[in-house]
């Protein structure tokens, strides 16, 4: 039977898939155990070279690397206390959260809303949001391109209801998109950049001036209050692959392609619409994810309201 607490986790959508994780104490390990997501290019970068494991050495840690398909099982992993540590977007933490996760907000990267867009085929007669009213529009649910959708709509004087939302996963879309059963795809890098360069998708709108699109780094609550110094040193890290990449773009898109098999023009358009730079929490970050939180809670979205700055780093503590 399922319980109160697991169906607001699969409501949530935080578990997927069947997963599984064991919960090893943390109190006699000194190893960090990082979750990435599949195609995460800076901490597969940061894996190969093993700048972290040179970093967390003195501290006496070692690392482990354990890959993802998504952010909602990566934020399970974490909530369950199977990894320490991971890059999400913005609205899983929230669905989590509302889910009663003992996770914390750690780190950010700056706001990207050139990488997610709405998109329709180069032939649509769809020129403008205005345009979506009464339409079928793909997109995964309670993810960032949710909120861009709601903004959007809004900004242009129409509501969610206005539209016909298709909650399809990014390769489910993709298809219905192929085929025409949707009209529109809301839709995030590199699968953005995938539909503009094989397909000859057409931008509608991106998250400029409407959604920011901010990447969150999240740990688990126990080694966030126990081991601030290594979270510190592992943002460090992280921002020092991204100064790299931001130096070398191109040679980055052509070493990620051969690495997950995407073009090297697919990663490149992508990386080239992203600013990059972890840096650690802060009060406005957190200002701009209570306003999607309170979005999502308002279209019942969530569960419940949440209150973010209740899953921030309080360093130190």
């Amino acid at each position: 039977m399922i319980n109160r607490r697991t169906f607001q986790l699969l409501a949530a959508g935080v578990i997927l898939g069947g997963s599984s994780f064991a919960t090893p104490s943390r109190a006699d390990s000194k190893t960090f155990r990082i979750a990435f997501q599949k195609g995460g290019g800076n901490l597969i970068f940061l894996k190969e070279r093993g700048i972290l494991e040179s970093k967390l050495a003195p501290l006496g840690w070692s690392v482990t690397w354990t890959e993802f398909q998504a952010g909602p099982q990566l934020l399970e992993s974490l909530n369950l206390g199977a990894a320490d540590f991971g890059p999400v977007g913005e609205a899983p933490p929230i669905f989590a959260q509302a889910a009663g996760a003992n996770i914390v907000y750690a780190g950010y990267e700056p706001a990207s809303p050139k990488n997610e867009a709405i998109i329709v085929q180069k032939d649509s007669p769809i020129r403008t949001v205005a345009d979506l009213k009464g339409k079928r529009v793909a997109l995964n649910k309670g993810s960032n391109v949710n909120y861009l959708l709601v903004r959007a709509l809004e900004a242009n004087g129409l509501n969610y209801g206005d539209v016909v939302p298709a909650y399809l996963a990014p390769a489910d879309a993709r298809a219905a998109f192929e085929r025409g059963s949707v009209d529109a795809w809301v839709i995030w890098d590199p699968y953005y950049a995938a539909a503009e360069l094989s397909l000859g998708a057409r931008t509608v709108v991106d998250g400029t001036g409407l959604a920011p699109n901010v990447s969150f780094y999240m740990a688990s609550r126990p080694i966030a209050e126990q081991h601030s110094e290594v979270l510190k040193a592992v943002l460090s890290a992280i921002d020092e692959i991204d100064g790299w990449i931001k130096d070398n773009r191109k040679q980055f898109a052509i070493e990620l392609a051969s690495k997950t098999g995407l073009p090297a023009e697919v990663v490149e358009r992508g990386v080239n619409r992203s600013e990059l730079g972890a840096r650690p929490i802060d009060a406005a970050t957190l200002e701009g994810q209570q306003e999607i939180a309170d979005t999502f809670a308002r279209l019942e979205l969530i569960p419940k309201a949440v209150r973010v700055t209740d899953a921030a780093w309080k360093v130190g503590q």
